[in-house]
């Protein structure tokens, strides 16, 4: 698949350069030709005698180089390799990349390829959130730039946690391994995925929910755009950024999801990865309920939400040609996820086990449950699940004529 590619690596200023080097062994594992080209300040995190070594190509670091321009000047380094890739980009990079800024070597490659770019955010997670650094995110998504990640974990510095902590090498190989063995599969089709919880309103300030931070759903929406799925989120709370190159629509309630579900078909897809909590109260109070010792407790009644699955798994005009839930489970997860499927009719059930601290990690062990059987997935990140279950869908949609959109 990857065999004989050609690939430059543009390694900016941030500490996940030195994953940088894993990534490199990996891809020339897999055959590709990997050429470097190292910023200033990226000098200061990996030197160019530890990517040189690993590579086994020279690293390419001035603009004005005499010698590097004579032998490979950056318009060969810009037009020469299948794939350019930016890892890590920080705040800055992408900055100069979406205000069309060559004032060093690797700006000035950017500028002038003509070939794919992706590019891996790395950054403190308030930059990766500031307005600035969105904007400039969703420019260049508009331009057509492939953005993986970034993921929430622990930030460099002494206690940070937040989101922009460059996606693993693991996982970057995974995206172009995806990019190369299917760009476009999905193209001309429409998507619909559901992610993270609903809030059902006790009152003004309490609400039902379901535990879920919606990473595997979000990371899914973004694998099948990334595919070239026209792609509709609709998102319960959480504090992820949207996925890139997606349409996102963020509600609260049951009801309101399975509306927006409604209101985005026709779909080709409909991947319900949402924790939807399965009962809402009858009568929300209008204003804040007192606690009260001499009363007690409030007695809430509570009645069934909709059933999104099976709404959008009924067998009508309307309905996706592949429609995948997921089944949150504790116990006998496979044997549950069957009967889940069945009653539901649905075309595939993702299973997993959440008894042991699934919510909020970064990976996950899933069971595919489909008409044929039970594929058992190996345990895996969020992100890598995403790209293989969008890949499946890929090969399910295959031959099966696109939903007219009107």
């Amino acid at each position: 698949m990857l065999e004989g590619k050609r690939l430059l690596l543009i390694i900016s200023g941030g500490i996940a350069a030195y994953k940088c080097l894993d990534l490199i062994r990996r891809l020339r594992e897999r055959g590709v030709h990997v050429r470097c080209a190292l910023t200033r300040a990226g000098e200061s995190f990996v030197t160019p005698l530890s990517l040189a070594t690993v590579s086994g190509e020279k690293v390419f670091r001035d603009l004005f180089s005499l010698t590097d321009e004579s032998e490979i000047g950056h318009i060969r380094l810009a037009r020469e390799p299948d794939l350019v890739l930016v890892a890590p980009a920080t705040a800055n990079i992408l900055a100069k990349m979406a205000a069309g800024i060559a004032d060093d070597l690797a700006t000035a490659v950017l500028l002038a390829t003509d070939r794919p770019v992706m590019a891996a955010p790395a950054m403190n997670g308030r930059m990766w959130e500031h307005p600035a650094t969105q904007a400039n995110v969703a420019r260049l998504a508009g331009r057509g730039v492939h953005l993986i990640g970034p993921e929430e974990g622990e930030m460099a510095e002494a206690d940070e946690w937040g989101t922009g902590r460059m996606t693993e090498p693991a996982d970057i190989l995974a995206v172009i391994e995806t990019f190369f063995a299917g760009a476009g599969r999905l193209h001309g089709r429409r998507a619909i995925v559901t992610s993270g919880p609903t809030y059902e309103a006790i009152d003004p300030v309490r609400y039902i929910a379901n535990r879920s931070s919606g990473k595997q759903g979000h990371a899914i929406a973004g694998a099948l755009a990334r595919l070239g799925a026209e792609t509709t989120l609709v998102s319960g709370p959480t504090h992820l950024p949207d996925p890139v190159g997606v349409r996102v629509v963020n509600v609260e309630e049951a009801r309101d999801m399975l509306s927006a579900c409604k209101t985005a078909l026709p779909a080709d897809v409909a991947v319900l990865a949402a924790a939807v909590a399965d009962w809402r109260v009858a009568k929300p109070a209008k204003h804040k309920i007192k606690k009260d010792a001499a009363a007690g407790a409030p007695v809430l009644k509570l009645i069934e939400n909709p059933d999104i699955l099976a709404s959008l798994s009924t067998a009508t005009a309307g309905r996706p040609a592949l429609v995948v839930g997921f089944a949150a489970e504790t116990g006998t997860v496979v044997e549950r996820a069957k009967r889940k499927r069945l009653a539901k009719g649905c075309d595939w059930i993702v299973a997993n086990d959440v008894s042991s601290g699934v919510f909020g990690a970064e990976t996950n062990t899933v069971h595919l449950v489909t008409a044929a059987g039970v594929e058992d997935w190996p345990p895996m990140t969020k992100s890598a699940v995403a790209q293989r279950l969008a890949d499946r869908i890929a090969d399910a949609l295959e031959g099966v004529p696109a939903t007219p959109t009107s």
